[in-house]
């Protein structure tokens, strides 16, 4: 016998604009019918009958929850789909990483739509745990588990036609599949020959001139209210200039911010509190997603599947239920989700621990070239500082001036650690070590001392995973043992064990509000302007590598990087 419920409110009627007293009534899985009364403003008095919110791009990893619990946070919020990028854990381990995150994904009540991996590994100047080419990416997008081709983070790949680039776009549109895109204030001719490629969304948008020109040229605009890059402030307009070519999405969305902030529900209470048209809103969190990818998600619409949620007010926007397919997943601050312990699955090789002479680096010159980060911004400067040494002449940390050590060490093999230097953490003493660094996931060290710094490295490299906390005689971990990206613990506890790193990194002195965002950010080789990877610092506008003194090239490892190359471009 079929299921039978009926749910009484305001219904929004978002591609119709407008709202009336009403009673959805549902039969199964889908609604069956809408009995409709008087219309009533916007404003009245709730509970309002909402189509359900969409993450039009996320990746779930980055939540440090594994899918089956990020549903569960995440239902809360009212959000009950996510179009997803598997590329963190594809980085670490390959094909059976996407596969654990889509069959664990499918014991869950929650719309899960995940795409097929564009960059892996995410450019020939870093190392990954695996390589997806041509052939892996086609055998995925033939899966109905896959529904698009997911981020396209190799812009300098397409507009300079590299052939094993333009082969994967090839592929996707042979496959009918949309392409989702990555360009970082990409503008003018090269913009264009982009778009041209078929690529047909980006959500790196960050001022709103950026906004307005991809969306004069076609391309979607994917709002990002990221933990570590929120950008719904600087953009907000194009939701009301363009609401057809606008979809919101969190990108990386960390346990913290699920906790104590919601999902989709707080981007959407945030653009609307910007004065957004709450239709148009509304529209960019549920129905243009839907059209965009083409995912069997309910639209509150007769003969729809039965995706919906209850909140408050159209302002405050407190989600009360969600529900999925019929049925009540989230129902007054009560997940009904059962809980559920996730296997554990990793690719990290090395297991000695590393000493503070591993991080020494020698000063052959009197200036260093620094990254500098920026508080809740993606973006890095390249600055040239000059150089403190030590007694031995090595270049040390200069917290006084805020220029710490950076280091990058290879998770996958045994190899000599990567030493730079960084400016904006504000830290007066101590380590942070974090395992997630994108996109290749090597662990990654900001610190004063060599001595915490190998500390912190060595508790992250024990745990097989995680972020650490070092600060002479006292340590904080979070142990990620699910490819050195995920917890296996349920959201509140992985929430204020994350929210306590932050906190004790900023007693540190740490000026940013979120530390170990921003250091898992700062390996990111298709994002301006400077990066450090194992491979050695790397600078995004020259496309080669450089050294960490301002007199020095890296002349062997670009010489490397050729071969591998031209080797690549031959075997496709």
């Amino acid at each position: 016998m079929h299921k039978t419920l009926s749910v009484e409110g305001n219904v929004v009627d978002v591609e119709g604009r407008r709202v009336f007293r009403g009673r959805v009534n549902i039969e199964g899985n889908k609604i069956v019918s809408i009995i409709t009364g008087d219309s009533v403003a916007v404003t009245d008095k709730g509970p309002f009958i909402l189509p359900g919110f969409i993450d039009s791009h996320v990746h779930i990893d980055d939540s440090l929850l594994a899918p089956y619990e990020f549903a569960r946070g995440s239902v809360r919020g009212g959000t009950i789909a996510a179009v997803c990028d598997p590329h963190e854990i594809a980085n670490v381990m390959g094909m059976p990483g996407i596969e654990y995150m889509v069959k664990q994904s499918k014991q869950s009540p929650y719309k899960f739509f995940y795409g097929a991996p564009a960059c892996v590994p995410p450019s020939d100047f870093e190392m990954a745990g695996a390589e997806l080419g041509p052939k892996e990416l086609k055998e995925l997008l033939a899966s109905p588990d896959i529904h698009h081709m997911a981020e396209f983070m190799d812009f300098y790949g397409v507009i300079h036609d590299n052939p094993r680039t333009m082969e994967k776009i090839r592929i996707t549109k042979e496959a009918g599949k949309p392409i989702d895109g990555h360009a970082p204030l990409l503008t003018g001719a090269e913009l264009d020959k982009y778009i041209a490629a078929g690529i047909s969304t980006d959500h790196e948008c960050s001022i709103i001139e950026e906004a307005r020109e991809k969306v004069k040229k076609g391309m979607k605009v994917i709002v990002r209210e990221g933990s570590a890059a929120p950008d719904l402030r600087g953009i907000y307009q194009i939701i009301d200039e363009a609401p057809d070519m606008v979809m919101l999405c969190t990108d990386e969305w960390h346990p913290n911010d699920m906790l104590y902030k919601g999902h989709v529900d707080y981007i959407v209470r945030m653009a609307i509190g910007l004065g957004c048209d709450v239709f148009n809103v509304l529209r960019a969190a549920s129905v243009n997603p839907v059209k965009h990818y083409k995912i069997p998600v309910g639209g509150l619409k007769e003969g729809d599947l039965a995706d919906f949620i209850v909140v408050d007010s159209l302002k405050e926007v407190n989600v009360l239920q969600t529900y999925i397919e019929g049925n009540l997943v989230y129902d007054n601050k009560n997940v009904l989700i059962p809980p559920m312990t996730p296997a554990i699955v990793n690719n990290f090789k090395i297991t000695d621990p590393i000493s503070p002479d591993d991080l020494a680096i020698f000063a052959d010159s009197k200036e260093i070239n620094v990254i500098e980060v920026f508080d809740k911004k993606l973006f890095t400067k390249k600055v040239v500082s000059n150089v403190t040494v030590n007694a031995i002449n090595n270049a040390i940390a200069n917290p006084t001036e805020d220029i710490l050590k950076l280091v990058a060490i290879n998770r996958y093999q045994k190899e000599k650690p990567v030493c730079s230097f960084v400016k904006g953490f504000g830290l007066q003493s101590g380590a942070l070590a974090y395992s997630i660094c994108h996109d290749s996931h090597n662990i990654v060290c900001v610190g004063v001392t060599d001595e915490d710094m190998a500390k912190a490295i060595n508790i992250v490299i024990k745990n097989r995973g995680g972020g650490a906390i070092s600060n002479g005689e006292k340590t904080t971990c979070l142990p990620l043992p699910i490819g050195g990206l995920m917890s296996d613990r349920e959201l509140e506890e992985v929430g204020e064990k994350y929210e306590n790193l932050q906190e004790v990194a900023r007693q540190m002195g740490c000026k940013l509000a979120n530390p170990f965002g921003t250091l898992s950010f700062i390996g990111v080789t298709s994002i301006p302007e400077i990066r450090i990877t194992v491979r050695g610092i790397f600078d995004v506008n020259a496309n080669k590598l450089i050294s960490a003194f301002t007199d020095k090239c890296n002349a062997n490892l670009n010489s490397l990087y050729l071969i591998m190359l031209l080797w690549k471009l031959s075997v496709i």
